[in-house]
């Protein structure tokens, strides 16, 4: 992997992160086309540059909601099902389900089909959970179940938390913001929690690599995140589904 590489990968993470079309899934196909062995580093690669794009969450809403006390209960007692899923799955995630492209293109696909029909099926009701602080522990411990089904590559964070907001019975929009704001220790607890199981020793030409892809996450994830908050404002979730299933379609067509 050179500097080119990392940046790509930074990019193509900083997209993806918050959109419900799965980060690790678009990371591990852009691994692919760019030609790149899956070693160790590269999957610590694949989770720590999500701290990139997580840190444009703490830019963008640093002063306000995350500096309030509620709303940083409700996003820890959301952490808890992922914590415990994550820590009991992570040999096998990592050396089994990271890196392997069937994975991610049948989760693409399901997962395009699934957001296509739940959208079809859902419709907004009145009097919805419209502010976070107001979010029930028990409603912000089933976010936490859905966000856990994300371990599996391909599936999107984003996707599982949105919709278990939306079906529990918040408003988009602030579902979309928690949702946000639950990436925060998800992704650090899960870059922690890889360095520490896999040593923590990086050369400084892997620094080098972590630092390039963690800046472009950054900045890209920035416009990402107020490119969403526009979007749901007047779309459903109906154009990502579609864009998932063309993915894994054009995926089997063109590699498989």
């Amino acid at each position: 992997m050179g500097i080119c590489d990392a940046i790509v990968l930074g990019i193509v993470e900083g997209i993806s992160e918050f959109l419900p079309i799965s980060s690790t899934g678009h990371l591990i196909l852009t691994s692919f086309i760019l030609g790149l062995g899956h070693t160790s580093f590269l999957k610590s690669f694949e989770i720590a540059i999500q701290v990139g794009a997580i840190f444009s969450v703490v830019i963008l809403y640093g002063k306000n909601l995350l500096r309030n006390w509620e709303v940083i209960k409700r996003v820890f007692v959301s952490l808890i099902p992922t914590v415990v899923v994550g820590a009991t799955l992570y040999r096998t995630v990592k050396e089994y389900w990271l890196g392997s492209d069937t994975i991610v293109i049948w989760s693409l696909f399901i997962g395009g089909i699934f957001l296509i029909v739940f959208e079809w099926w859902y419709s907004e009701k009145p009097h919805l959970t419209e502010n976070i602080e107001e979010i029930s522990y028990r409603k912000a411990f089933i976010i936490g179940v859905f966000q856990s089904i994300a371990l599996i590559p391909g599936v999107s964070r984003a996707a599982a938390t949105i919709v278990g907001g939306l079906i529990v019975g918040l408003k988009r929009k602030t579902i979309v913001e928690f949702s946000f704001l639950l990436a925060v220790p998800t992704m650090m607890a899960a870059t922690g929690y890889d360095i520490l199981k896999s040593g923590g020793v990086f050369s400084w030409t892997e620094i080098n690599l972590l630092v390039a892809g963690f800046i472009s996450s950054f900045i890209v994830a920035i416009l990402s995140i107020k490119f969403l908050l526009r979007f749901i404002q007047t779309h459903t979730f109906i154009p990502f589904g579609i864009y998932r299933i063309a993915v894994a379609i054009l995926w089997v067509l063109l590699f498989k």
